[in-house]
């Protein structure tokens, strides 16, 4: 029975061919992609990914996006128009960091509202360095929080 079903097909493919049915097939002549690698078992996330054009940060626990997402703050705000526009930007920020401390998941990781006071300050430092071309100063650095832990702090103090 596998036999005669077998033969079947293989005539219908062979006759499907002869007629040129298989010669406008896109990706014909390319080689597949993923031949010769070593098998990975997220092959399918990555290819989402890239597939849809979407950034692999959201393959991140919520508050390592969340972490992300305060270091990107400075490149963020740098074009924005107004004051209040930072302010509601790092508004919205924060309230998604509260939400998540409220009811956290995932890893235990640290994460703390931003201070809009501090973001503002630094917005209009990096404002009024720009050149009159509006071209931002390459010398002026991101806002960045000290790389030391609350140990390092409280082994000082002791």
């Amino acid at each position: 029975m596998t036999e005669a079903w077998d033969a079947a097909v293989e005539a219908q493919i062979r006759g499907a061919v002869q007629r040129g049915e298989f010669d406008d097939l896109p990706g014909m002549g390319k080689p597949i992609p993923g031949r010769g690698a070593p098998y990975d078992e997220s092959w399918w996330i990555k290819s989402f990914l890239e597939r849809e054009a979407l950034p692999s940060d959201l393959l991140l626990p919520t508050p390592l996006q969340l972490r992300r997402r305060i270091e990107q703050v400075p490149d963020e705000v740098r074009d924005l128009p107004t004051e209040q526009s930072v302010r509601d930007f790092v508004g919205q920020l924060n309230a998604q960091i509260v939400a998540w401390l409220r009811n956290p998941d995932g890893p235990r990781v640290v994460v703390r509202p931003v201070n809009a006071d501090e973001v503002v300050h630094h917005w209009r430092a990096r404002r009024e360095v720009r050149t009159p071309a509006t071209e931002p100063v390459t010398g002026v650095a991101p806002v960045r929080r000290p790389r030391h832990g609350w140990w390092l702090r409280w082994r000082r103090r002791g």
